[in-house]
């Protein structure tokens, strides 16, 4: 495996890429171009920059997260191969610039949702949290600006001002979208990009949806492990592949994360491993990495990742807010640098404990 961060660039992130660097361990980082809007094509100059900076810093561009899918593909609107045309090329334009891997997401309206960004737990730290209870209590278009003051002036993923001013619109176009019809569309849309991903070798890795069920009666469907294997046999092409988030899947604690894991080997293009909180099933909070401090068996999901023989990249996600750090919630630099230092020692734990030589 290689251990990476998510870094949001020079622009946004109170992260530097020095600060990576000097995490032991971390070798890349995950990124991608903030400024562009799913419609827009990404050129080769752009995304050399982007690498150039990356590189010159001592890293290594891993993968890409994201390059988003415009909803008009999430929902099948005539002239959807408009904007699945410009995603080929910007496939295409990474590939020529010699990175493999694309974590994206099909979730409509939003991406990841919470109702707290900074939840204070007994230690003093905050987190990002959910309660259901507060979710049933609200209207969609109010749910942004419910939140937004516990920022920090930061830009929220998938929550960004110019999406969410358009919410009454989105939620429109949704209105006659239920999960099959978003998996049939999710099946066009991948058949018509494997074959760049196959001629530059592009790992597509699907993000889990978070939390992993409806919200706002809005269709979720990468929820399971029954739908993840209907993902991968529907398109059934190495290329099509998914990222093992933890904490999304872990949101349904009917999932049982190694179990997945270990269905789905060889799709795994990408891991996002963090632990959660539970104080009842529909009430849970980000917490630190180990084990311990969360409702997860770290070691048992990290050892079923070694078990498939899992060689691509993994992160911590979304981490506290420890020693007065000001950041963008669950991504700042001092309780994910912890969570990639404690993910690598299990790593090594595991890889003695099997006698087998460093992956």
């Amino acid at each position: 495996m290689q251990m990476t961060m998510r870094w949001y660039g020079s622009k946004y992130d109170t992260v530097t890429l020095k600060q990576i660097r000097q995490i032991p361990g971390v070798t890349g980082v995950i990124t991608t171009l903030y400024d562009k809007m799913p419609e827009d094509l990404w050129t080769c100059d752009e995304i050399m920059t982007m690498k150039k900076e990356v590189e010159e810093a001592g890293l290594t561009i891993a993968g890409i997260e994201s390059v988003n899918v415009h909803d008009a593909i999430k929902v099948g609107t005539p002239d959807r191969d408009r904007y699945i045309d410009t995603y080929i090329q910007t496939l295409e334009n990474l590939g020529k610039a010699d990175i493999h891997m694309v974590c994206y997401n099909f979730m409509p309206v939003f991406d990841w949702t919470r109702t707290e960004l900074a939840r204070k737990r007994p230690d003093g730290s905050t987190v990002l949290a959910y309660t259901q209870e507060a979710v049933d209590k609200i209207k969609p278009e109010e749910m942004f600006d419910s939140i937004k003051g516990d920022t920090e002036g930061a830009m929220m993923p998938g929550w960004e001002p110019e999406r969410m001013a358009k919410i009454k619109e989105l939620f429109a176009m949704y209105s006659d979208v239920d999960d099959e019809t978003l998996f049939t569309n999710l099946k066009y849309f991948l058949e018509r990009i494997m074959p760049v991903c196959d001629k530059y070798d592009i790992k597509m890795a699907i993000h889990p949806d978070d939390p992993a069920w409806s919200v706002f009666g809005l269709p979720r469907i990468i929820i399971n492990k029954e739908n993840l294997l209907r993902l991968t046999k529907m398109v059934d092409n190495p290329h099509n592949g998914v990222t093992l988030c933890t904490g999304s899947l872990g949101t349904n604690l009917k999932n049982d994360l190694p179990d997945i894991i270990r269905s789905l080997k060889g799709r795994i293009h990408f891991a996002h491993v963090r632990n959660l909180k539970f104080n009842s099933q529909d009430d849970f909070e980000e917490s630190a990495h180990l084990s311990s401090d969360g409702t997860f068996d770290m070691y048992e999901i990290m050892k079923a990742l070694y078990d498939i023989d899992f060689d691509g990249p993994i992160r911590p996600d979304h981490g506290r807010m420890i020693w007065g750090e000001k950041a963008m919630p669950g991504y700042g630099l001092y309780d994910r640098a912890l969570g990639a230092t404690y993910l690598n020692g299990l790593w090594e734990a595991i890889e003695k404990s099997e006698g087998r030589s460093s992956k």
